[in-house]
């Protein structure tokens, strides 16, 4: 296990570093991935972010994109990095199950594993953890750590800023979540005092969607939204056939299942869709109900008290069906 002197005295000399975060990335896996490269770069290290997946485009403009490589894309160019690493990065993860192929590689690797991450329940494979569950997301742990524990705010730059106020705002839900604290604020405005452009960047995020994703979205409100007023839930399933009728693409479904959560009386939403390989299901939740519970204890899965995701190899329908049946027990704490 690595203390922080001696980690810090690792990253005092120049390192063959990688970062990676979970598959399908989204915008705190990716802005705390390129807000970190961006910080050791400027100490001259030779830092490359690995994703085990491809990512939303909405995502593609973050400062130092253009040098991330998808594992999928570049296996054995990735697996070589990999392999040859000092130190591996591990962000917004906590098991290695959560890269894919990538969990073997990195696991055998004799690289340094520094986790940084605020899920439950880790897994034992790193040597350095920087985790806290209540921060409202891992680049708020990157700032922290950058600026507390390695005592190297001054190298927080405006690209360092934009990368990282991008993960807070996405994983906060645009800082609307109970665990956007008043420190998280102030973490926020020392980002824009470092450069990044509050304003801008939700622009890029949240006003740059494809006329497939609006019309999906539309479809998806319209015809696959079934709300059941019993269990004060909302659920969207959306099948094979439909995404196909609307040419989805990364990242264009991203976010659907908040909307289900918007109705007045709903407290718990969920989004289940059938992609080629399995169906996959998010759940949304108000106040105290454990949407993480459900994920872990039925679909594979785990995540937040009230952001949470899971999978199934059973049918669409199956799952859809399977997910009904369970809210009886829930029933308490769905109405009260």
């Amino acid at each position: 296990m690595l203390d922080l002197a001696s980690l810090t005295e690792l990253l005092a000399q120049p390192q063959k570093i990688v970062i990676t975060t979970h598959h399908k990335p989204d915008g705190d896996a990716m802005g705390s991935s390129l807000g970190l490269w961006n910080y050791l770069v400027q100490l001259g290290h030779h830092a490359k972010v690995i994703a085990p997946t491809d990512y939303p485009d909405f995502l593609a403009w973050m400062p130092g994109n253009e040098e991330v490589m998808i594992y999928t894309e570049h296996t054995e160019e990735a697996a070589v990095l990999i392999a040859d690493a000092d130190i591996i990065f591990c962000l917004d993860f906590n098991s290695l199950s959560r890269i894919n192929q990538m969990g073997e590689l990195v696991g055998a690797s004799s690289a340094y594993k520094v986790m940084i991450d605020h899920h439950l329940e880790p897994q034992d494979f790193d040597d350095y953890r920087y985790w806290d569950i209540k921060a409202c997301a891992t680049a708020q742990l990157v700032y922290t750590f950058i600026a507390n524990e390695l005592g190297r705010k001054d190298l927080i730059d405006k690209d360092v800023a934009t990368c990282l106020y991008t993960g807070i705002l996405t994983d906060s839900a645009s800082f609307r979540l109970p665990n956007t604290t008043s420190d998280v604020h102030r973490i926020v405005a020392e980002l824009i005092d470092c450069g990044a452009v509050n304003w801008r960047i939700h622009e890029l995020i949240y006003n740059s969607a494809s006329e497939n994703r609006l019309r999906l979205l539309g479809h998806c409100l319209a015809n696959c939204l079934e709300i059941l007023p019993e269990y004060n839930t909302a659920i969207i399933s959306v099948s094979k056939a439909d995404l196909a009728l609307f040419d989805v693409n990364t990242g264009d479904t991203e976010g659907i299942v908040n909307y289900a959560l918007s109705i007045a009386s709903i407290k718990l939403g969920a989004f289940i869709v059938e992609r080629n390989d399995m169906v996959k299901l998010s759940l949304r939740s108000k106040d105290e109900f454990p949407a993480n519970e459900i994920c872990k204890k039925y679909f594979n899965g785990g995540g937040h008290r009230n952001a949470a995701g899971g999978q199934s190899n059973d049918s669409f329908a199956a799952v859809v069906q399977k997910f009904k049946s369970i809210l009886p027990d829930y029933k308490k704490l769905l109405i009260q």
